[in-house]
């Protein structure tokens, strides 16, 4: 009897310390929540449009369904959740566009990081598609260190590779696209019919 009674008080001290463990690591938990940085925006906008000029000259635009301003924190940055399309225009005004899921400016230092489906279509018929973009507002210059496919009619070609950067004017002598690893280029097959959209690769030449 004595030896079932001492069973008995072992399984309620040890049933009483597994509860009093998680629900100190429950409270734990909390107090962690607790310590960590709240982030709430100053300011939300919606139908959101900004213009980048230079010397009275428009440079870009960007448009998104939705903006929410974090000028509050330590490293201040634009967040747009929604999604977001920046247009580019050259000294003659031709238009360059891209187009991401997310996008996100700090403005300390300028940089935008766009993600999820960017693509980017020039105005001279050119269409980089890659999961991550990086705009450098100061120095004017995209990059990625993602993997891309990159369609260029003026050749016929279709690359795909991974890291490539370029000049946001496209310029002649700066709009020089520099890939750092090419796993193969396709040749490009379209009708006069056919848009870029619709562009299907023929023949696969590894270079």
């Amino acid at each position: 009897m004595k030896q079932r009674l001492n069973h008995i008080l072992k399984r309620i001290v040890t049933a009483f310390a597994v509860a009093m463990f998680f629900s100190c690591n429950s409270s734990f938990e909390d107090i962690r929540k607790i310590d960590e940085p709240q982030r709430f925006p100053v300011g939300v906008a919606e139908n959101f449009r900004l213009i980048y000029t230079d010397s009275a000259r428009i440079k870009a635009t960007l448009t998104s369904s939705l903006s929410k301003d974090f000028s509050n924190q330590e490293f201040p940055y634009q967040e747009f959740p929604e999604g977001l399309k920046v247009d580019f225009f050259d000294k003659d005004k031709n238009k360059s566009t891209v187009t991401a899921d997310y996008g996100i400016i700090y403005q300390a230092t300028d940089m935008t990081d766009l993600r999820g489906n960017v693509i980017l279509h020039t105005h001279d018929g050119k269409k980089l598609e890659t999961s991550q973009l990086y705009w450098d507002q100061k120095n004017k210059w995209v990059f990625t260190k993602e993997r891309f496919i990159y369609t260029n009619p003026e050749d016929g070609t279709i690359m795909n590779g991974e890291g490539i950067e370029f000049s946001q004017d496209f310029d002649e002598g700066k709009g020089q696209v520099r890939a750092y690893k090419v796993d193969g280029v396709k040749d490009i097959e379209v009708s006069e019919e056919d848009s870029l959209e619709n562009i299907e690769p023929s023949g696969e030449n590894e270079g």
